[in-house]
């Protein structure tokens, strides 16, 4: 089964939430009205879109409506797929190039990070790159172990120390590893916790002066990793993030567990950060490169 097939039969339930939902609310109006807007609000803030987006979106509507002179629901429904597919914008690989790129992983324990971690390694892999994993969520017990079980299924080095060890040491001794080994991507897991957002800030920041005295010329992104299924908490978590960490990008997992996938589209409109990665199953082909039309396409059509 392709990555498209995964992906569509992964958003199965936001399919059926949010794209049917939609559908049926157009098949029982035959004008366009408030009655019509109403039931749509509804639907988007039920399907996790959240209430600014939502107003948002139908503020958008109504003034295409009004603009256009649009009288056939059919046609509004349309309109709407497009103002959709705009919020969701477009997908933005991780950046690579002639150097090395080195990726910090962040987010909450539970949310599948290191298997996250996993699957961007079994990615990068397949792009031809030679990755290495730094074992730098010291902080869990058996993290390390759990990383390293993952690191042997995709067939990539890890860097480790004992738990406790300072995560900056670990990360130390990760880019050296991948400056001697000639490595094209770096990978560093990181403590999954936020309940202190000062000693959170204080690590990332230790880490980060590691990679900047080492690696000084190579490319940085900063990903957060969130649950789908925790629709409008994920957003929440995400601010919280994005206020300890300058993060570039995020991680989405757990979409085939959830009719909440519309908060795709509530996450990049409330906190403009890119959707890097998607996570449809558990398997470790599961995780791919967020592409917007295929997201779009597997969702509506």
């Amino acid at each position: 089964m392709g990555f498209f097939d995964k992906l569509k039969s992964g958003l199965a339930k936001t399919k059926a939430a949010l794209a049917d939902g939609i559908n049926n609310i157009f098949k029982n109006f035959r004008s366009v009205d408030e009655d019509l807007m109403d039931e749509l609000e509804e639907l988007l803030i039920t399907s996790d879109l959240g209430v600014d987006t939502t107003m948002e979106i139908l503020d958008t509507l109504r003034n295409r409506i009004k603009t256009e002179n649009i009288k056939d629901p059919d046609e509004v429904k349309k309109v709407l797929y497009g103002i959709l597919r705009e919020m969701i914008g477009d997908g933005e690989p991780v950046r690579t190039g002639d150097g090395m790129t080195v990726i910090l992983v962040i987010g909450v324990n539970g949310v599948g990070k290191t298997t996250s971690i996993a699957k961007i390694a079994n990615v990068m892999k397949k792009q031809g790159k030679h990755v290495i994993l730094a074992a730098a969520d010291t902080f869990r017990a058996a993290a390390a172990d759990q990383l390293r079980v993952w690191a042997d299924r995709v067939g990539v080095e890890i860097i480790a120390q004992s738990e406790g060890s300072d995560p900056a040491a670990v990360v130390f001794d990760a880019a050296n590893a991948a400056k001697k080994r000639g490595a094209d991507v770096l990978i560093i897991d990181t403590a999954g916790r936020l309940h202190n957002k000062k000693n959170l800030m204080n690590e990332l920041e230790k880490i980060n002066r590691v990679v900047d005295r080492e690696l000084p010329d190579s490319i940085r992104e900063t990903l957060l990793v969130l649950d789908a299924t925790t629709g409008q908490n994920a957003v929440v978590q995400a601010k919280e993030f994005k206020n300890a960490a300058p993060i570039t990008g995020l991680v989405l997992t757990k979409l085939d567990g959830t009719a909440k996938g519309g908060i795709v589209i509530s996450i990049k409109k409330e906190l403009d950060i890119p959707v890097k990665f998607i996570g449809v199953g558990e398997k470790v082909d599961d995780l791919e490169v967020f592409d917007a039309d295929e997201f779009v396409r597997a969702l509506f059509e």
